[in-house]
């Protein structure tokens, strides 16, 4: 069965709109740009959609040469630079603490006025100074550097729900096609065209998944999160994708083949 990368996804500022695009370099910390801006409180921890569903309906966009800009509906365009970005703050994603740059007053100002309190936007700088157990480079993302989920697992899910949801309610970097529902979880080692990864473990799901990604409201029954509990519940918690680590940088395109280098059962 040949198995193909359908989408790819990256979200520059953690929480906010994700950019499906055709490729994208990997680095052993994630995708470029991938969660590379974090919005925090004064006191470096970080504000999510989970609490703060308004960033879902923030977009980021890279506009060359370190420039950033940053929309959302019925704000003035807010644009920025890396390279204002020299001071040292300190950052708190969930138990992980680490130095990040602040030092732009005015995208302080506008995260502040479209979340309705004060805020500081961070950038991560051109090397992370977060690394997982130790090892591996994280950018803002929870916990590892990419998330994969097959579109047959999403359309599992789909048969289940008096209304489908998309891909992007679960904010993947990384979807594939062709693969069996739930495939992904017994996957160990895959080459996706140049890059092999490793599976590190199964990605636990939370209320996030009940937020509209266009509209920004959750869900009043808290689907599709309590759809899944209902059939994902497994020994980590309630499980929808994969997470990966990346053995080797390369650029990932659509379209490029998945090959299953080790898994824990074998397809005919």
């Amino acid at each position: 069965m040949f198995m193909a990368l359908t989408q790819l996804f990256i979200h520059p500022l953690k929480s906010c709109r994700g950019q499906a695009v055709a490729e994208a370099s990997v680095t052993l910390q994630g995708l470029a740009d991938d969660r590379v801006w974090l919005v925090v409180r004064p006191d470096g921890s970080q504000i999510t959609a989970r609490t703060h569903p308004r960033l879902v309906q923030v977009e980021a966009a890279g506009s060359g040469e370190g420039g950033w800009q940053f929309s959302a509906p019925g704000q003035a365009l807010l644009a920025t630079d890396t390279a204002r970005f020299q001071q040292p703050h300190r950052a708190q994603v969930w138990k992980s603490e680490f130095t990040a740059l602040s030092g732009d007053d005015a995208a302080d100002a506008w995260f502040s006025q479209w979340l309705g309190e004060p805020v500081q936007l961070l950038w991560l700088g051109q090397t992370t100074r977060r690394y997982k157990d130790g090892e591996t480079p994280l950018s803002f993302a929870d916990g590892a550097p990419f998330l994969l989920i097959s579109q047959a697992s999403l359309d599992d899910l789909n048969q289940r729900l008096a209304a489908p949801v998309s891909m992007r309610q679960f904010r993947p970097n990384l979807v594939v096609d062709d693969a069996f529902a739930f495939e992904e979880d017994e996957w160990q080692r895959i080459r996706i065209g140049e890059v092999e990864f490793e599976v590190a473990s199964r990605c636990t799901r939370c209320i996030f998944t009940t937020i509209d990604p266009d509209s920004a409201v959750p869900h009043p029954d808290k689907q599709p999160l309590a759809t899944l509990i209902g059939y994902r519940r497994l020994e980590e918690g309630v499980c929808f994708g994969v997470n990966l680590v990346a053995r080797n940088s390369g650029v990932l395109r659509v379209g490029d083949e998945v090959e299953v280098l080790e898994s824990r059962l074998a397809f005919d």
